[in-house]
């Protein structure tokens, strides 16, 4: 096994480390409660990897549910189907639920841990790089209704986070993608050039970013609204695509329209747009153009009722003071940015 990297995330007695590298998921025995003597694996199809056998040999009785694949499952159903599951196997306060996939997974593991006799461990092993780089990472959790997407959660935070970079090889391109828009994010809140640096390190900078955010503001009161640069257009769109466009494909898309909106307040010049653009094309090579059919009033509507929406429409904008939250946004200037934005 190559050199992992651990990251902690300090939250006093909540505290937790992320480990990154090749072949950790077979440390994940070290992160179940002493007390645990039964364990709920929730997966999907196509998971490469089977971790009942590893907690099995450590003498946890092992269930494991499988879960459907998209964002429609990602759903009360879905939770209201593990908590049948936690009841049938007689899963106890002492025991521990392990998400072992993508960041849907692990959002939907972590809520049910945090719902069952009122909140059991949590340990996710992460297979995809969009999760690995940011959804298995700060305890945020939470399934979508049809009005918008993670309205319905808790913040729970696990015992501990595997990114195994094993996973990254059977990764369809729209997974890559996905884990390159939100790494493109990082840019902006930073201006680390993460390309610079080895796919492990690269993931690694992520977490570590993203720790020390979530380190400094844990249930999202100030500082941690940051990570959500990119996000409000990008839950319009995959809601508006019927999820047909992915969640960092989205958000590389939502970036740029971010820094239109930026621009159309006075916030940012036209050189910073073209910044924006250059990095989420240029460097990262995803799309910044809105699928075409889209409509703008659409976008408007679902963008007013997205979880971060505090007074009026809120977004987390460029500025001369850097990245940060702005409430109250001028709708005409909102939809002045989507009428500047490339069609595709």
């Amino acid at each position: 096994m190559t050199r992992s990297h651990t990251i902690r995330v300090q939250l006093g007695e909540r505290s937790y480390d992320v480990v990154v590298g090749s072949g950790v998921r077979s440390q994940v025995f070290s992160a179940l409660p002493s007390t645990a003597r039964r364990a709920l694996v929730i997966t999907q199809e196509g998971i490469p990897f089977a971790i009942a056998d590893d907690l099995k040999s450590a003498g946890l009785s092992v269930s494991t549910l499988t879960i459907g694949d998209g964002e429609e499952h990602k759903s009360l159903s879905t939770i209201e189907a593990i908590m049948v599951e936690c009841a049938n196997i007689g899963l106890t306060r002492n025991d521990v639920i392990v998400g072992v996939g993508g960041g849907m997974v692990t959002d939907v593991a972590g809520f049910a841990a945090s719902l069952w006799h009122r909140g059991i461990a949590a340990v996710h092993v992460s297979t995809t790089l969009v999760g690995m780089v940011d959804a298995a990472i700060g305890g945020k959790t939470g399934v979508n209704l049809s009005t918008g997407k993670n309205l319905v959660g808790s913040f729970w935070q696990p015992r501990a986070v595997f990114c195994d970079t094993d996973a990254l090889a059977s990764l369809s391109p729209q997974e890559i993608r996905c884990g390159h828009g939100e790494m493109a994010k990082y840019h902006f809140l930073t201006g680390d050039n993460l390309l610079a640096l080895e796919l492990a390190e690269r993931i690694a900078r992520c977490v570590q970013i993203k720790a020390d955010i979530v380190g400094a503001d844990e249930r999202e009161g100030g500082r941690r609204m940051l990570l959500n640069y990119g996000h409000t257009l990008a839950h319009a769109l995959e809601i508006a695509t019927d999820f047909s466009l992915a969640h960092g494909e989205a958000v590389a898309i939502g970036l740029v329209y971010a820094a239109h909106v930026a621009h159309q307040l006075g916030r940012i010049d036209q050189h910073r747009v073209d910044q924006h653009r250059a990095v989420v094309t240029g460097e990262y090579g995803l799309s910044c153009a809105l699928p075409a059919g889209v409509s703008h009033e659409q976008l408007i509507q679902l963008m007013h009722g997205d979880k971060k929406a505090l007074t009026g429409l809120t977004f987390v904008l460029d500025g001369p003071r850097g990245v940060e939250p702005v409430t109250s946004v001028d709708l005409e200037a909102v939809r002045r940015a989507l009428h500047s934005m490339e069609v595709r």
